[in-house]
Formats: structure tokens, C-alpha cells, sequence
């Protein structure tokens, strides 16, 4: 499976993102619940000093007052909050307010929780404090309904439990730009990766403010170093390599064909099949020298097909069609010679005595080069095989030489090799993309 069909693998942005949602969401939860708890206890005490502090400031108004009427009028009640009573030493109701109960309350001194039976049926929260009367000693009764106070309770709660939440979620959307912005140089850098050549010298990785990023990038330049030395040591020996064989291979020529002319009837074919032999692996030693020489760097150029076809080196035997009509493509004519001579090769290798060559123009501007042949072929098993292979590069023991030159040229020109479902022979659709502006 390729990467672009892969499975989609997590992002650290993303998976951090995720993380500080949670973190933000439990810590705002974790908040809100214990604010409104502690939010409770509070305001529960600050009502009852608030119930104290009245009944104490009531009384003393009480203690100046000479006359006071059974009842108080409600345009002389200063407070809907709360209500109060005054109760003789007899237990008989001498004043209230016109919120209080006309029942007089009988409770000890402090605070006390009462419920009226009547229809009303209201809980309350009494503060008792003991207070003179002209009757004698008497108590003053401040109260405050349940009600009341759980309604002060949810407001002040439900205010500061959405404080809570809304600084978390501020803090949540802090921190997640925050993450984003500090993983950003992360992916610059992975852009200048993506684009990175180990083997162009004139490429330099953009320096690295960060010290974890700063360490990625000395380690990738120091690998992409001995990487590139690894390969200049491959290429040097293979070009004095092929450079070796390249003289011999000629002498062995001409001995063969001196040797053709004078050898006995019966001796011939065995020097041919020698001969034929031997040109085989001087067409392979001049496109591995083609491929080394070039490096895979492509010098594109505007050429014409049909003149290049006709400079190559075609086995004994194999016939050509070219393509008619405008022959013009851009590509590199090294490698695209290099590509082509091994293709060849292998359908006369496979028993093929006519091969043809198409050309077809793609809309992106790109080309494909198709070759088919009247050889022996593969089965379809083999051809989806070989298709998987080109698509995962994963050439050895699963293909030859020839296919897997092809390929490598093919994609240094931003394209790639696959093989088509042909009726008979065998067939190759080389596929070369458009000119780099």
C-alpha cells in the first residue's frame, strides 16, 4: 500500500490538540464543580453574618423606638429579602414585618431552620437574638427564606462556575494556539526535507533555532553526507567498472567476428550465440555508464524521438515501429537512451523478434512512451507482481536489470514504469512527466 492510500496516521499538532481539549475540558470541569461547592459554603455563611448583622441593626432601632404598631405597613418595609418578628417573654408575637409569618416563632437563640405548616408551607433561616421589651425580656427574630437564599446560592454559583469554565476554555484555546505555533517550525522543516537532496552539494537545510530541531537537522545532514559519499563511492567503481569492460568487450567483439569468418560450418552458431552474447552485455555496459555519468540529474531538452531511436544500439534480429507523425518530447536523451536500450534488451532476451513504439501526450503535459512486443510475455500473476514491485521500488530478486533501469528513469523525470494487460507479447507503458518550468 502506498503512502497517498495509506491509512491517515495522527498528527502531533493533532494529538496534542486532542490532549489540551481534554486536559482544559476536565481542569474547567474540575474547577466549576469545586467553585460551586465552595461557592455554596460561602455565600451560606456570608447570609447568615448578613441575617446577624440585621437583627443586630434592627434592634437597636427597636431599643429607640417609643411606639410601634402590631404590624408594619408595606410602604414602611425597607427589605423584600428579609423578615422579622418580635416575640414577648410570654411567646406572644408583638411586631413583625409584613413578610414574617403571623405565627410567632419559638426557637433558641442563634440560628435555627423553621418550616411554616401553613398553606404557604415556606422554610426559613432564623437568626434569634434575645432583646428588652416594655413587657420584659423578649426576642428579636431575623429571618430569611430558603428560597431566597437557594436562589442567591445558584446565581453566585452558576457566575462563578461559568468564570471557571470560560478561563478554561480560554486557557484551552491559549495553549492550542500556543502547541501550533511552537510545533510550526516542525513543519517548516519538514518541507525543507521534503525537497532535501543529499546529493546536490549546493542544498543547505535552513538553520534550526530550536535545539531539539537543531539536532534533527545536524543528524539528517550528517547522514545525507555519508549517504552521498556512499554513493560517489558506488558510481566511481561502477563507471571504472564499466570503463573496464567496455575495451575488452570491444577486443572480444572483433576476435569473435574474425573468428566467425574462419571457423568450420558447424563451430559458427556456437560464436554467434558467443557474438550475440557479448553485444548484449556491451548495450548494458553502455547504459549503466550513461545512468553513472548523468548521476539521475536530468538536463532536459527538446528532442525528437524518432532521430533518438534511430542512434541506438537495437539487438540482432529485433525489428523497430516507430511512432509517425511529430516525434518532440522533453527529456533527458541519456537517460531516456539508457531506459529504452534495456527495454529492448529484455524483449529480445524474451524471444522477440518486432517490437513497437508509441507515443501518447498526456493533458498535463507529461508523456507516455508506450512499448510492446511479440515475445513470449508473462502471466498475469507475474504482471501484477512486477506492477507491485515498480510501485513499492522493491526491485531485488523480483525483476531484472532492464525493468528496473527503466523505472529509475522514469521517475528521475518525475514519472514511473508499469506494465499493461497486453492480448499477446509483452508490453510497457513508460510514463515521463511534464518539463519543470
Amino acid at each position: 500500500m502506498s503512502a497517498a492510500t495509506g491509512p491517515r496516521r495522527p498528527t502531533i499538532a493533532g494529538r496534542l490538540a486532542r490532549q489540551l481539549l481534554m486536559i482544559s475540558a476536565f481542569w474547567a470541569l474540575l474547577a466549576g464543580v469545586s467553585v460551586w461547592l465552595v461557592v455554596q459554603e460561602e455565600v451560606d455563611e456570608l447570609l447568615d453574618e448578613t441575617l446577624q448583622a440585621s437583627s443586630q441593626v434592627l434592634g437597636q432601632l427597636l431599643r429607640q423606638s417609643q411606639a410601634m404598631p402590631g404590624e408594619i405597613a408595606d410602604s414602611d418595609d425597607l427589605s423584600t429579602h428579609f423578615a422579622w418578628q418580635l416575640v414577648g417573654p410570654d411567646g406572644r408575637l408583638l411586631h413583625r414585618s409584613p413578610l414574617a409569618p403571623v405565627k410567632a416563632w419559638k426557637l433558641p437563640a442563634g440560628f435555627s431552620d423553621w418550616k411554616d405548616d401553613g398553606s404557604d408551607g415556606d422554610d426559613w433561616r432564623v437568626h434569634v437574638r434575645p432583646l428588652p421589651t416594655v413587657a420584659g425580656p423578649g426576642w428579636l427574630m431575623v429571618a430569611q427564606t430558603s428560597a431566597e437564599r437557594t436562589e442567591v446560592r445558584s446565581r453566585v454559583g452558576l457566575a462563578s462556575a461559568f468564570s471557571a469554565l470560560l478561563v478554561g476554555g480560554l486557557c484551552m484555546l491559549w495553549m492550542n494556539r500556543r502547541a501550533r505555533a511552537e510545533l510550526a517550525p516542525l513543519a517548516q522543516l519538514t518541507g525543507a526535507l521534503a525537497g532535501y537532496d543529499p546529493l546536490d552539494t549546493r542544498q543547505l537545510l535552513p538553520e534550526q533555532h530550536r535545539r531539539e530541531l537543531a539536532e534533527i537537522r545536524a543528524a539528517v545532514l550528517d547522514l545525507g553526507q555519508r549517504l552521498a559519499q556512499r554513493v560517489a563511492n558506488e558510481r566511481a567503481f561502477s563507471a571504472h567498472a564499466a570503463h573496464a569492460l567496455r575495451t575488452p568487450l570491444a577486443g572480444m567483439d572483433a576476435q569473435l567476428a574474425m573468428a566467425l569468418r574462419e571457423a568450420p560450418p558447424e563451430s559458427r552458431a556456437r560464436l554467434q550465440r558467443t557474438r550475440e552474447a557479448a553485444d548484449r552485455l556491451r548495450r548494458v555496459v553502455t547504459a549503466l555508464l550513461t545512468l553513472f555519468r548523468t548521476g539521475m540529474s536530468l538536463r532536459w531538452q527538446r528532442i525528437d524521438l524518432i532521430e533518438l531511436m534511430a542512434l541506438l544500439p537495437l539487438p540482432d534480429g529485433l525489428a523497430l515501429d516507430l511512432p509517425e507523425g511529430e516525434g518532440g518530447i522533453d527529456a533527458d536523451p541519456d537517460l531516456l537512451s539508457a531506459g529504452l536500450i534495456n527495454l529492448l534488451d529484455n524483449a529480445w532476451r524474451h524471444g522477440a523478434s518486432r517490437a513497437l513504439l508509441r507515443l501518447h501526450r498526456l493533458p498535463d503535459g507529461g508523456l507516455v512512451l508506450h512499448l510492446s512486443d511479440n515475445g513470449e510475455g508473462v502471466a498475469d500473476w507475474q504482471r501484477v507482481d512486477l506492477n507491485d514491485a515498480l510501485e513499492r521500488q522493491q526491485y531485488e530478486g523480483r525483476m531484472g536489470l532492464g525493468l528496473m533501469m527503466a523505472d529509475l528513469v522514469a521517475r528521475a523525470h518525475g514519472g514511473d514504469l508499469r506494465l499493461p494487460v497486453v492480448s499477446e507479447g509483452f508490453a510497457v507503458a513508460l510514463r515521463l512527466g511534464p518539463r519543470p518550468d
